[in-house]
């Protein structure tokens, strides 16, 4: 999701959806972004690292491990689904797509391999996948278009978008039938908060209807991710503590 704080969105009476899932769920209260504008973020949250960019660069490459490589080499799989893509591995911004929003066609080892900048889909492919467990990849990642992550649309019609597509992912065969880990994140706020964003987490060991105090940001998370499946960080500004509070042992 996009652009919004965490005050701006938690507890929000225009957020009804999104408030019900972080009542059922972990909260992480004291999450911060890393920096601004957007493509940052998504790079620390995939490459644990911004790569000195600091702006929503169209052809700013990263020749750099990152998640989707740790993934492959662990033996699971991941996807990345994206709303309004035109085609797999489409490389620019059309429409209501936006590339600064997808963090995985920067990566060299992903946007050069064919068969690995497939994986990096239009979001309309995800319907399919979930139809079964053996079709749903390991890792899902998910980025709505320009109007439903609330960039440029209001937080009431990112949460109506929410309200629709999140339910389809809980009761998915993989989601319902296996230990299960849905994370709903914003990337940055609107310069308004000190970079203070929404964090909710929700699954099968999330502890539910808690709020975490503890310091977090876009690092944890990653590292988060890495620490549950054994993957080795993947560079020198993860060094973040994993965000382990969220979750009942």
């Amino acid at each position: 999701m996009e652009n919004h704080s965490f005050s701006q969105v938690i507890g929000n009476p225009a957020a009804p959806y999104i408030n019900g899932l972080a009542g059922s769920g972990a909260v992480g209260g004291a999450y911060k972004a890393v920096g601004y504008p957007s493509l940052p973020n998504y790079l620390a949250l995939t490459g644990g690292s911004t790569f000195g960019i600091n702006s929503d660069c169209t052809s700013c490459w990263v020749a750099a491990p990152n998640l989707a490589d740790r993934v492959d080499s662990s033996g699971r799989t991941w996807k990345a689904y994206m709303e309004g893509m035109p085609s797999a591995c489409y490389i620019g911004s059309a429409g209501s797509y936006a590339q600064k929003h997808n963090p995985f066609v920067y990566y060299d080892s992903i946007r050069l391999n064919a068969g690995r900048c497939a994986q990096v889909v239009p979001y309309t492919s995800l319907a399919a996948d979930l139809a079964s467990a053996a079709t749903t990849p390991s890792l899902a990642w998910i980025t709505p278009d320009g109007c439903h992550d609330m960039h440029d649309c209001s937080v009431a019609a990112g949460d109506a978008w929410l309200a629709a597509e999140v339910p389809v992912l809980l009761g998915s065969p993989a989601f319902a039938g296996q230990h299960s880990l849905l994370l709903v994140v914003w990337d940055e706020d609107d310069h308004s908060s000190g970079n203070q964003v929404p964090l909710i987490a929700v699954g099968s060991r999330v502890r539910a209807g808690y709020f975490s105090s503890t310091s977090a940001n876009h690092y944890s998370l990653l590292r988060t991710i890495e620490d549950s499946w054994g993957l080795a960080p993947l560079a020198l500004e993860n060094s973040s503590a994993p965000m382990s509070d969220l979750f009942v042992r």
